[in-house]
């Protein structure tokens, strides 16, 4: 498994902590889904309390706090900071929204808030989209993960741009690479493994299930299918019919 900046996952599956509808609820859904990593946000945990924050302890998974909610460099840069003293990581996933409806990353201010938070010492998995432009100015700025987008945030479109997120694997072989964003069924967290992607974050597809806890376990074993299926080297697709059963010994009638 690939590593995150310098951390080796036991999962590769990345589950959100917002939406569900009982905390009782949320700790079951993370046993089911075996996620390695809970992702935070600070004002949830601030709204919530210690009992919130203590659940999350006692999963006993590695947290993830995000600047979910922030659209400017300076909001993101302060809440970044303001979260490490909370939860005592280095790690932060970025977000800087740009568009109110589509919750597209602001492209700009996500590279000058990566470059400012990774000299501050952060270890930043910035939330982006399949751009390869924008994704080499995140290497630059000091990201050593990136997270682009399957869709919008909470449309549970999937994978909406496969040729785009193909590119962006094979352009960075040696870049850990997260689907974070808009994926609504296990087996669209199975393609994006296939692809060679090596974990996928999600919330509102478990969150907002009907049963959150057999959703969750849905996507575990999906994210072990398609880890599974990268790694057996699959086939590739042909154009034409090839048959499976050799013409060899086969009886031919008069």
């Amino acid at each position: 498994m690939r590593d995150f900046y310098g951390v080796t996952l036991a999962n590769p599956l990345m589950l959100g902590t917002a939406q569900y509808p009982s905390p009782a609820i949320l700790a079951d859904a993370f046993r089911a889904s075996k996620a390695a990593v809970a992702t935070v946000s600070l004002r949830r945990e601030q709204g919530a309390g210690q009992d919130f924050w203590a659940l999350i302890r006692d999963l006993g998974v590695r947290v993830l706090p995000n600047t979910a909610g922030c659209h400017t460099v300076k909001e993101a840069v302060t809440t970044a900071h303001m979260a490490r003293e909370v939860f005592e990581t280095p790690w932060i996933k970025l977000e800087v929204i740009g568009h109110t409806d589509t919750l597209q990353p602001d492209p700009f201010a996500l590279v000058e808030a990566a470059r400012i938070l990774t000299e501050d010492g952060f270890h930043v998995f910035p939330y982006t989209t399949e751009d390869l432009v924008l994704a080499e100015r995140l290497v630059e700025a000091g990201c050593r993960v990136l997270m682009p987008w399957g869709a919008p945030i909470g449309s549970g479109l999937g994978l909406n741009n496969i040729y785009g997120l193909r590119t962006l694997r094979a352009h960075f072989p040696d870049i850990p690479l997260v689907i974070d964003a808009g994926l609504g069924l296990p087996s669209q967290a199975a393609a994006a493994m296939e692809m060679g992607y090596d974990a996928a974050l999600l919330n509102t597809a478990v969150a907002k299930a009907g049963d959150p806890v057999a959703m969750a376990r849905a996507f575990a074993l999906a994210i072990e299918a398609g880890t599974l299926a990268h790694a057996a080297d699959p086939m590739e697709p042909r154009d034409m019919a090839t048959p499976s059963t050799p013409v060899i010994g086969k009886a031919w009638l008069a």
